[in-house]
């Protein structure tokens, strides 16, 4: 018990840590570092709860594929940092208000002891025992029966910004062959094919 909580507190502490250093490091390939590390211990937070699915969905998806592909456009885009924050100092009032108004929000939450009238049905629904029921079987009873239009809206709104990402960075240049499949599949032997008959010593 003692040395689940001292692990707990090691990779807290690491998480906080690096959270600091992303918002304040001064080169952004090493903010992306410092938050590939605070993914990594908060994978490491989930083991400790017994979420082993949700850590290694964590290492994965995040670690594996958004923290590295932020690296790479990072480091592609090679932006200027000095000219980044030159601004800087213009915004630190408002983003200082912004992050006073979250952390009063929060803290009223923390403070407050009353929940949703749910709750107290949810906690007294027994729960399986370990042996009875895998981590994965548990997270995907919960997320696909209780809250499967949250999860269904989420996929909704993913797929929108899915969308709107590829809406705001298509642009037609003239001069550019796109591929119209439409035309590829509407088209006629006779459009595809020329058959050409070569005399014998008129070849190169």
């Amino acid at each position: 018990m003692i040395i689940s909580g001292l692990v707990f507190y090691i990779f807290a502490t690491v998480i906080v840590a690096s959270a600091v250093m992303v918002i304040s490091s001064r080169n952004p390939v090493h903010s992306v570092l410092f938050l590939i590390l605070a993914f990594l211990n908060a994978a490491g937070l989930f083991v400790l709860m017994g979420a082993e699915f949700l850590a290694w969905i964590l290492v994965i998806v995040y670690v594996g594929a958004v923290a590295v592909l932020f690296l790479f456009v990072v480091m592609m885009l090679n932006i200027n940092a000095a000219e980044m924050r030159r601004g800087v100092m213009d915004y630190l009032p408002t983003g200082a208000l912004v992050g006073l108004v979250l952390l009063i929000e929060i803290a009223m939450i923390v403070m407050n002891q009353q929940f949703g009238s749910d709750v107290a049905g949810m906690v007294g629904v027994p729960t399986p025992a370990v042996d009875q029921v895998t981590n994965t079987k548990a997270l995907g009873d919960v997320l696909y029966t209780r809250y499967i239009y949250l999860f269904e809206a989420a996929g909704i709104i993913l797929l929108i910004a899915m969308i709107g990402a590829i809406v705001l960075t298509l642009r037609g240049r003239p001069g550019v062959r796109r591929q119209r499949i439409p035309d590829q599949i509407g088209r006629r032997r006779e459009e595809a094919v020329e058959l050409k008959k070569v005399t014998p010593g008129s070849g190169v």
